[in-house]
């Protein structure tokens, strides 16, 4: 596939990134027209690297929700919250753009080359400001934040520590004068104490798909129908998993609490239905 190069004299150049302090001069894209993403709604979700099982749910259910109201989800790639947002909005149906720390054409980390594939298999695109040539170093990390909030309307993150680097994407947003959106967690929990006190700084706490859609000034809508529906319960219960953002077959399982053998039975009556498909690695997503 194609990698694209702008610089800030093209034409193409994303016009929310040349007001932001310190631009890109140069952006490397691979996949759909940054261009006409931008004509769409876009929310940042980020956060922590070593999520919670809370932070976890409530980012592939706002990931989720937030796909179906046809919102593009930006984000880093990065392990943790990150990913886990892009796999929930691609498992909805949705659009991603992600923000390397590196090359296009040389993604990090490693772990997300597949899902990497799977965002430009789902008309998403890949952005970059280094160039095939470049060394990822540590600086890259922090400066590629301020991309991911540049892209985006408004930045959410839904868990996130006292020190975590996501925090950096919040400071970037404030100076481009963006909203920033926080999930509040238990106030006993580490990994939730940068988004408590983000919300104690003003952030706005954000509870639901609803809350978000407020702050973008848009209206719910139903969307495109789900017309994929199981043949009993058991079938249902997996497809409403992986419309969720659940696509690790071992994960499915635990959280469908079903027996072994039912569940193995309503998944492949749901390959054999044409409703799932395998993407490999005990990976399922709706066709």
């Amino acid at each position: 596939m194609k990698i694209n190069k702008l610089t800030l004299t093209s034409l193409c150049y994303p016009e929310p990134l040349r007001h932001i302090p310190s631009p890109p001069k140069q952006l490397f894209t691979k996949g759909a027209p940054l261009g006409e993403m931008l004509k769409m709604p876009r929310v940042a979700l980020v956060g922590s690297r070593r999520p919670t099982p809370y932070g976890k749910y409530v980012t592939e259910q706002l990931a989720s929700e937030l796909a179906g109201q046809g919102i593009i989800i930006v984000s880093g790639l990065a392990l943790g919250i990150d990913a886990i947002a892009h796999r929930a909005a691609l498992a909805s149906g949705g659009t991603c753009i992600a923000v390397l720390p590196g090359p296009v054409g040389r993604v990090y980390p490693a772990t997300n080359r597949r899902l990497a594939e799977e965002i430009l298999a789902s008309n998403g695109v890949l952005v970059s400001e280094y160039d095939e040539g470049a060394v990822s170093f540590k600086q890259n990390f922090i400066a590629r934040n301020r991309i991911v909030a540049g892209l985006s309307q408004v930045i959410l993150i839904t868990e996130a520590t006292e020190k975590s680097g996501s925090l950096h994407t919040a400071r970037f947003a404030l100076e481009q004068g963006k909203d920033v959106l926080a999930v509040p967690g238990n106030i006993d929990s580490p990994p939730s104490v940068g988004t408590n006190n983000l919300i104690r700084a003003g952030a706005t706490p954000i509870t639901s798909c609803s809350d978000v859609l407020q702050v973008l000034g848009l209206e719910p809508h139903t969307g495109r129908p789900q017309t994929i529906r199981g043949r009993n319960a058991d079938e249902q219960r997996i497809i409403d998993l992986l419309l969720l953002g659940v696509y690790s077959g071992h994960e499915l399982f635990q959280r469908s609490k079903l027996p072994a053998s039912r569940f193995n039975q309503a998944l492949t009556m749901l390959e054999i239905g044409g409703k799932i498909r395998p993407t490999g690695g005990n990976q399922w997503r709706i066709r």
